[in-house]
């Protein structure tokens, strides 16, 4: 089979990987730059164009999108689904997943268990906004964070205002959720491919540190998950249309609470900490569902 593999850091351990994978399976895989692609949008014949060539004959695309790239980078995967090509993660899930407060509205209406969270706008519902969740300690995120920056806790209502205001007096924008103590600076990070978690593990953040990102000093371990913990990755990469997906959630006194649903998760952490092979794991996926016989030879029609 022949892959695509959509990412604009070759140097990246996640990126390598998949590489690896798919050659040491005997799949022909090629690295792209989805921000050197073209979009020919012309009736009939969509193709994605790299220099002075369509990209053509392709069973399967990989999407390795960065946040910093994420309207793009969903752009070209659409134009691939346009081809009938199947995209491992599709541009409408790679979206959701990135706008942090659309997201956890998709895993609210699930039924899904979430922190207290609340949003607002306008700088004179600060109050309002504060009290939606409840008694401090709040932690305070930007929409548009990644790897645990932009997260802030605050440890009482009048410095939580303060925060509040802050972000809005820069238009940023932000949800306040509630802290969740118990559960002590650690999170679990389920790796969910197709229907299946296939790996876990444990982050805990460095001493003094609430934010288990592993990016923020955290380190990482092999963890066992229970039965309704593996049912509620599931169930929240299903819910954003995720094949692969990164579930990140706190285990509180009222069960598992979805922090984060991450459509291109990070493979160097969770190999190392459980030895499992995530990414050949995601190649056999592909192997089981590219449609058979169907290389996207739509965009030579013509």
């Amino acid at each position: 089979m022949k892959f695509i593999l959509l990412s604009q850091n070759p140097r990246l351990y996640s990126t390598n990987r998949m590489l690896e994978a798919a050659q040491a399976l005997g799949h022909e895989i090629e690295l792209v730059d989805f921000r050197r692609c073209c979009a020919s949008l012309e009736p009939e014949n969509p193709r994605v164009l790299l220099g002075d060539h369509a990209l053509t004959g392709i069973d399967a695309v990989i999407g390795r999108i960065g946040a910093s790239s994420s309207m793009y980078g969903a752009a070209i995967v659409r134009q691939f689904e346009m081809q009938d090509i199947l995209c491992v993660n599709g541009s409408q899930a790679i979206a959701r997943s990135r706008d942090k407060l659309r997201a956890l509205q998709i895993l609210t209406r699930k039924g899904l268990g979430l922190p207290r969270t609340a949003a607002a706008a306008h700088p004179d519902d600060v109050d309002r906004l504060l009290k939606a969740v409840g008694e401090p300690p709040y932690v305070i995120k930007l929409v548009e964070g990644t790897q645990g920056l932009g997260v802030i806790k605050v440890d009482t209502f009048l410095a939580a205002r303060s925060v509040v205001e802050a972000f809005h007096g820069l238009s940023a924008n932000i949800l306040v959720q509630e802290f969740i103590a118990e559960a002590a600076g650690s999170d679990l990070r389920c790796f969910v491919v197709g229907d299946k978690v296939i790996a876990a593990m444990r982050r805990q953040g460095a001493p003094g540190e609430f934010r288990s990102n592993l990016h923020r000093g955290g380190h990482a371990s092999s963890a066992e998950l229970s039965p309704v913990e593996r049912k509620t990755a599931i169930a929240a990469a299903k819910a954003m249309g995720l094949r692969v997906a990164g579930v990140d959630m706190l285990q509180s006194k009222r069960g598992p609470l979805i922090m984060e649903v991450n459509s291109s998760p990070g493979l160097e952490g969770i190999e190392t900490a459980t030895g499992i092979d995530v990414a050949g794991e995601i190649i056999r996926y592909i192997e089981k569902h590219a449609p058979k016989g169907h290389r996207g030879d739509r965009s030579t029609a013509h």
